[in-house]
């Protein structure tokens, strides 16, 4: 076997297991809000290394940065939130931010199925 059908192979498996995990993302997202994903978001750490290189790492890139920056404005709703008055602010940002990530599960999946790296 050539070294460079060795590579495509490896890079389809590295293609079909980022596809697994955005699908596991939206699960996550979709039936917990998002408070799963952190299981989702180590696998992504672990195998992001793996396809350094490779148009993938953009998609383990991008999974990642989309948890975080989830994170940080589910928090920022949560606090205005817990002051009275941000209540009506809070629910536009979580509703902003549940809208967002949907966006960028499904781009994401997409741009990986046209073979197309996520922008960094």
């Amino acid at each position: 076997m050539s070294q460079e059908l060795v590579y495509e192979r490896g890079l389809e498996d590295a293609k079909q297991f980022a596809r697994i995990l955005y699908i596991a993302h939206a699960a996550t997202f979709f039936f917990s809000l998002g408070l799963l994903n952190f299981v989702v978001l180590i696998v992504n750490y672990i195998r992001r290394p793996e396809t350094m290189g490779t148009m993938v790492y953009s998609h383990h890139t991008w999974m990642i940065r989309s948890f975080w920056w989830y994170v940080v404005w589910m928090i920022v709703a949560g606090i205005l939130f817990v002051t009275v008055i941000g209540i009506p602010l809070a629910w536009l940002i979580w509703v902003g931010t549940w809208l967002w990530m949907a966006y960028r599960i499904i781009r994401g999946f997409l741009d990986l199925n046209n073979n197309k790296p996520m922008p960094v």
